[in-house]
């Protein structure tokens, strides 16, 4: 990262990108919208992995450099002083200072209530002659290193550029970048029937672009969807979830001032659905697509009615946020939390129809299999599990994965999907720089997809179910052969990358940037 003066903001800015790094995926997207990191300047490629860590261990060394030139000054030898102890000072020495600065302050206190008639007396005589005190000379804060984070620690992974080759790269001239976000693009999401694709950001837009062949140029503007925020203009409205109904015919978002909306495909707000009380994370259309579910960090899943924009039933079975929400059929579904558990719910009942209680840690996504007979979970306990309405233990349980899992997504194969005849596979994607495609039936990894460097944030397989693309904060972009696990695809773009899709055709992949722009692959030239 290059020279910079440590502002709030910059601070503000690695701490987030730290979260994000360390897996904290919720917590650094809350931090973001409070602190508004993502309105700053700061551009994210100058900023590399690991550079909070580095930042503070430079200024540990710097304080550890200090304080043992200082003990050499004051002819204590040669003995070391450590970071810790040094920092341990440095911090007395703050409170110490703190400590005099309050009692220079009541002292000064007192004493101006002392002088205040001798004052006004003195201003009541005419100006004074005497002269003003000079400014106290030297300056008591610290300095910090002028040296500039660096590279990442050596617990971060290394930000090494593994160069496809030549043959797999996706040529610039099948590559279409769309710009227009003013902020971090979280979501995109194809319309299931036509060319149109929908983002979402952080600058508190979604769009949807119109990338049809007979478009031409014009797929270089999008048709902006504004979310207002219901109350306060300055709190944080990032569109944070997104999805289209079955037809194409309308557009769902969930944004982080705790509203729903449902747009047409032109644009228009048809409704706006307001009963949650914090931000929402996770928003499904039924099959049908008369009814919309929603999950919130207030604790609820809200089903509501499409039509009317009315509230059927809330649902307020979890101690903490709900991250997940999936429909199961057209009238039951799962919700997922940072609680641990997994609800299965039925429109008209009050308890669930089912609780899975088998996750050590938060449970980051939920999805049913093309059958609806199974659910997968995934957590930050490292596991991906695979669950059945016949039993409260898991009929799989996946543990090789190094860190937290952030995403799952199953392959549209097997029973109840357009593939029948293929096997099904569950996809999970990890901050320990992996994907992994598992084998439902015989309750193994068959393929460990390892070339990515950085967390992998998502996971998509393509309609007929033979390829999969995978998206990380490395910037690329792979597209694998899921028979035989090679590399078939691959694209590097200039940020971290938060969302892949397929379009309908699996002719195109959509994946979204941090740099607040969305590209556009043809991976089938």
């Amino acid at each position: 990262m290059s020279s910079f003066s440590l502002t709030s903001d910059v601070v503000n800015y690695l701490i987030y990108r730290y979260l994000q790094e360390a897996g904290f995926t919720h917590s650094a997207f809350t931090f973001a919208s409070e602190s508004l990191v993502t309105r700053t300047n700061i551009d994210p490629n100058n900023v590399p992995p690991g550079s909070l860590v580095t930042f503070i261990q430079k200024g540990l060394q710097y304080l550890e450099i200090e304080a043992n030139l200082d003990a050499q000054v004051r002819g204590e030898g040669c003995r070391h002083v450590t970071a810790a102890q040094a920092a341990a000072a440095q911090a007395a020495t703050a409170q110490a200072a703190t400590a005099q600065a309050a009692t220079a302050q009541a002292a000064a206190g007192q004493a101006a209530a002392a002088a205040a008639p001798a004052a006004a007396a003195a201003q009541a005589a005419g100006p004074s002659s005497q002269p003003q005190p000079a400014p106290p000379s030297g300056d008591a804060r610290a300095t910090a290193p002028s040296t500039a984070p660096a590279a990442a620690t050596a617990q971060q992974q290394p930000s090494v550029k593994l160069d496809a080759p030549a043959s797999i790269e996706v040529p610039a001239s099948a590559v279409i970048t769309l710009n227009g976000h003013d902020s971090e693009v979280y979501i995109c999401a194809w319309s299931p029937v036509e060319p149109l694709l929908a983002s979402g950001s952080g600058d508190a837009t979604a769009r949807i672009w119109n990338l049809a062949t007979t478009a031409g140029t014009a797929h270089t503007r999008s048709v902006v969807l504004n979310h207002e925020a219901k109350q306060d203009k300055s709190q944080g409205k990032d569109v944070t979830t997104l999805d289209w109904n079955a037809d194409g015919s309308l557009l769902a978002t969930g944004s982080y001032d705790g509203l729903a909306r449902i747009w047409s495909k032109d644009g228009k707000l048809k409704q706006t659905l307001d009963k949650h009380q914090g931000p929402i994370f996770a928003l499904k259309w039924n099959k049908r697509g008369d009814l919309l579910l929603s999950g919130s960090v207030d604790k609820t899943a809200i089903v509501w009615d499409a039509k009317s924009g009315e509230a059927k039933q809330v649902f307020d079975l979890h101690s903490a946020p709900t991250l997940d929400v999936d429909w199961r059929n057209s009238n039951s579904f799962a919700t997922c939390s940072t609680d641990r558990l997994i609800h299965v719910c039925k429109l008209g009942e009050t308890k669930a129809m089912r609780t899975y209680a088998g996750h050590d840690d938060e449970v980051n996504a939920i999805k049913w299999d093309p059958s609806g007979r199974l659910l997968a979970s995934c957590s930050d306990d490292k596991t991906a599990k695979v669950w059945s309405l016949n039993s409260d233990r898991p009929v799989q349980d996946f543990r090789d994965h190094e860190r937290e899992i952030y995403t799952i997504r199953w392959s549209p194969t097997g029973s109840g999907s357009a593939n029948p005849n293929m096997p099904l596979l569950l996809a999970s994607a990890s901050f320990d720089t992996t994907v992994r495609l598992w084998d439902i039936e015989a309750g193994r990894c068959v393929q460990c997809l390892h070339r990515h460097v950085e967390p992998v944030y998502s996971v998509a397989f393509s309609p007929n179910g033979k390829l999969v693309a995978t998206g990380s904060f490395d910037k690329c972009v792979y597209v694998w052969s899921v028979e035989e696990g090679v590399l078939v695809r691959s694209f590097r773009g200039d940020a971290g990358i938060y969302e892949v899709c397929w379009n309908k055709e699996g002719t195109r992949v959509a994946a979204c940037f941090a740099n607040r722009t969305i590209c556009v692959m043809d991976i089938s030239v």
